[in-house]
């Protein structure tokens, strides 16, 4: 009898180790709401993104109308011997009117350098410091963001260690027409945005239209996070591109118009026989909705965009294509036309970073070939370019108060590779080195 017990307990202990899991995928957590705790005149929802070469814009709001839009700034705390004087808009949305948004534009600014500054001359000082003109690089990569436990996570483990750029595709607030919360999470995310660059494109939550009143959309994305599109030659804050040290950086709107009539089109075929590839030999694309996609979730939503627009993200050599919507994250070997190319671009969705919605749980019982790695879980990306040749990719898994790195991955760019050098028609090389 004591032999039988004692296989019995062995055959429990067997069964529960084999069946536990490594990790435990989480459950949505509660949405955080950020009140308003500051006078009317300071400063709030501060966050700072990149304006052309050398300059860089803080934006901001506060409730007091009267508040000017300028921003002191200088390299010394509490010494501003420079100020720049911006803009300033509102918007109405049913009942809901904002407070005043201001956008201050401010430089030239040293690279590598932190700034202390302060806006409308009252409240606190902030500083940011400014990206690096030269190798190596590094960005931050998160989608989805919302205004959850789990955002608040995200945040934090980015946070955790240094960074020069944060890049998001799309979906911020997760507000959907409920104005305050585009505040709470402009309040939320201050203490990241207001210290280094967030350069965002726009998601399906910051549509917000309205039949007949709102016919547009993107009432509020407009207002309050103005990117260079002006700087880049884009006629819509939708779709602009950057460049930072030797990366150029191209987000295109998944929720305007694409095809080959389409302006955003053309300024992307404008936007791509620009780039000199030995000024800067990286290109990376974000856009919402993935193009490659092997979880049930939105499948197939891409599929139009990526028809109209692939194959010149495929003739100009772009080297990853970083996409949200999907609540979890999947990387793709370098692909074009739905088969694995070795010139064609990684692709990496990362719209996993805390949304209200939860994770996206089902993906397609056979993992297809062209999909690397796979996992619904709440994370980050981490992209640090080396050089002109080589860079790192690594996806980082929400672990409770901790991160994992659970993926990761060599890039070598494109620019750089023989078999795909010789048909990069951007590259501005001369004939012998083709």
């Amino acid at each position: 009898m004591k032999i039988l017990l004692l296989l019995f307990f062995l055959f429990l202990f067997l069964i529960t180790t084999r069946v536990s899991p490594e990790y435990t995928r989480p459950n949505p957590r509660p949405l955080i709401f950020r009140p308003h705790n500051r006078s009317d005149s300071d400063p709030q929802q501060v966050h700072i993104s990149l304006a052309g070469k050398d300059h860089m814009r803080v934006s901001w709001i506060t409730s007091d109308k009267k508040v000017k839009s300028v921003v002191e700034y200088g390299k010394m705390a509490g010494k501003y011997d420079r100020a720049a004087t911006g803009e300033s808009t509102s918007y109405r949305y049913f009942f809901y009117e904002s407070g005043k948004i201001h956008h201050v534009k401010i430089g030239p600014l040293e690279p590598s350098t932190t700034y202390y500054y302060r806006c409308g001359g009252y409240g606190a000082e902030f500083s940011f410091r400014t990206p690096p003109v030269t190798f190596p690089v590094e960005f931050a990569v998160a989608g989805d963001l919302g205004q959850t436990e789990w955002t608040e996570s995200t945040l934090a483990h980015i946070g955790a260690r240094d960074y020069d750029v944060f890049l998001l595709p799309g979906d911020l607030s997760y507000a959907d027409a409920q104005q305050p919360l585009w505040d709470s999470f402009g309040r939320l995310v201050e203490p990241y945005a207001s210290t280094r660059p967030w350069m965002v494109t726009e998601g399906n939550h910051e549509i917000e239209t309205f039949p007949i009143i709102y016919p547009h959309g993107f009432r509020a994305y407009n207002a309050r996070w103005l990117m260079p599109y002006q700087e880049s030659l884009s006629s819509s804050n939708l779709y602009y591109s950057l460049d930072v040290a030797g990366a150029h950086i191209i987000m295109l709107g998944s929720y305007t118009d694409f095809d080959s009539d389409s302006d955003q089109y053309k300024w992307l075929q404008a936007d791509l026989a620009s780039i000199d590839r030995i000024k800067t030999p990286w290109i990376f694309v974000l856009i919402h909705a993935p193009w490659y996609n092997s979880n049930l979730a939105h499948k197939g939503e891409g599929g139009s965009m990526r028809q109209a627009m692939e194959k010149m993200l495929y003739d100009a050599r772009v080297d990853v294509v970083f996409a949200g919507h999907v609540h979890a994250y999947e990387r793709f070997t370098r692909v074009y036309d739905e088969k694995a190319d070795e010139c064609g671009p990684i692709h990496v969705t990362i719209g996993d970073g805390g949304n209200r919605e939860g994770l996206a749980m089902s993906f397609e019982d056979a993992s297809p070939s062209i999909s690397l790695y796979r996992e619904a879980s709440f994370g980050h990306g981490r992209l640090r370019v080396f050089n002109s040749t080589h860079a790192h990719w690594s996806w980082h898994r929400n672990n409770e108060t901790y991160s994992v790195m659970a993926d990761e991955v060599w890039l070598e760019s494109l620019s750089s590779s023989t078999a795909c050098k010789e048909v990069t028609k951007s590259s501005k090389a001369p004939k012998d080195e083709l």
